[in-house]
């Protein structure tokens, strides 16, 4: 059997044409692609902007600041993601905060994040960042209820997300980044999620205010909206410290074709999971699914007592699984800073047990039933 990686991106005649088209263009970045790309994303998503930007953490970045967060005020987000989620807050000089996840889910857990709230004096806390881990979105209007009692936002992180979707309790289908419940939410374009670019992020809003604040932050706070009879064409302002974050012409046209397949790849991702939760139901834990929730499945994470020996296994059979991921609070920096008292008892014991199986859409039947017969194996002794 060939090398089967945990993630891959799945690029076609299409999306290369199209890549192709570009370099023969006017343009190869701040050019056309870029704006149809964000009009169609924002259409798909269900959100009235989006913002195009080099990565999901610069999107992230920028979204903190966006929402005016200062030095040492406080957010709390999830120990079980990648360490972007928290960097951001960092960044901003900002202090991070984690909350336990749900045992079940893998997601921040309300509950932990409540009783973290409620510790405080309103005011202590200014954000929340949940992810929706693995592609399941996190029930958002919770969240939300919770942070508007308190005057907090939300950014939600939707990197593992695009196509998912959770319902309200009004019974409408909120998809992940529509910002129906939360203030801005970031995606990732790299090659393992969803839409590859190569590298690149989105950034939706629902605030007009938020749009443009974002747009200038991600070109160096230029803008160039104050022109009179005395400037010209060349006229602009910087009014604020930006970066340069943008999304080139050339990968936003790969954004484009891949984003018009990403529904039939969601449902392929969501085949592959079906059959590996109807191969270990009973023999190991996965990922719950709350009642009225897509999972967009960026990952397919189970959880095992012997995680260490499984993926060495796994890898002498040309398998090669990953860990999603190692807690924040946990890393070096985070661990000089002051985090490792922290009580996160779910998320340390998710993360001695968990492993992230093969999961893409051109992933076949053949190689997934090979990655369920070694796992059976080993587990099975």
């Amino acid at each position: 059997m060939k090398t089967i990686p945990y993630g891959r991106q799945s690029i076609e005649q299409e999306d290369i044409d199209a890549v192709i088209q570009t370099l023969t263009a006017d343009y190869l970045t701040q050019g056309p692609k870029v704006k149809e790309f964000e009009d169609k994303f924002a259409e798909y998503i269900g959100s009235k902007f989006a913002v195009a930007v080099s990565n999901a953490t610069a999107g992230l970045h920028i979204a903190v600041l966006a929402l005016d967060l200062k030095q040492g005020e406080r957010v709390i987000t999830t120990p079980i993601t990648f360490a972007a989620s928290a960097n951001c807050v960092r960044y901003a000089g900002g202090e991070v905060w984690f909350a336990d996840i749900d045992s079940e889910t893998y997601t921040l857990s309300l509950e932990s994040t409540k009783k973290l709230v409620e510790s405080k004096p309103k005011g202590f806390f200014k954000g929340i960042i949940p992810v929706d881990f693995g592609g399941l979105p996190v029930n958002l209007e919770k969240f939300r209820q919770l942070a508007d009692k308190h005057g907090l936002w939300i950014i939600e992180d939707a990197a593992h997300a695009p196509g998912g979707y959770f319902t309200d309790s009004k019974g409408l289908k909120q998809n992940c980044g529509n910002n129906v419940y939360s203030d801005l939410t970031v995606f990732s374009f790299h090659p393992v999620k969803h839409i590859a670019c190569g590298e690149g992020g989105m950034v939706t809003t629902n605030s007009e205010m938020l749009y443009r604040k974002l747009c200038s932050l991600r070109s160096h706070g230029i803008v160039k909206d104050n022109m009179n009879e005395n400037h010209g064409g060349w006229y602009y302002e910087m009014q604020q410290l930006g970066y340069n974050y943008r999304l080139t012409d050339i990968q936003s046209a790969l954004g484009i074709t891949q984003l018009a397949k990403n529904e039939r790849r969601v449902a392929r991702r969501n085949e592959i999971a079906s059959k590996y939760k109807d191969a270990f139901n009973g023999k190991v834990r996965y990922q719950s699914l709350p009642e009225g929730t897509l999972n967009a499945h960026h990952l397919f994470v189970i959880e095992v007592e012997d995680r260490k020996g499984l993926y060495d296994f796994l890898r002498t059979q040309n398998i090669y699984s990953q860990i999603h991921y190692i807690p924040v609070h946990t890393l070096p920096y985070y661990k000089a800073i002051g985090y490792q008292g922290a009580d996160l008892k779910n998320a340390e014991k998710y993360y001695s047990k968990c492993i992230s199986l093969p999961m893409y859409p051109s992933l076949t039947n053949k190689e997934q039933s090979f990655v369920i017969e070694k796992v059976l194996t080993y587990i099975n002794g």
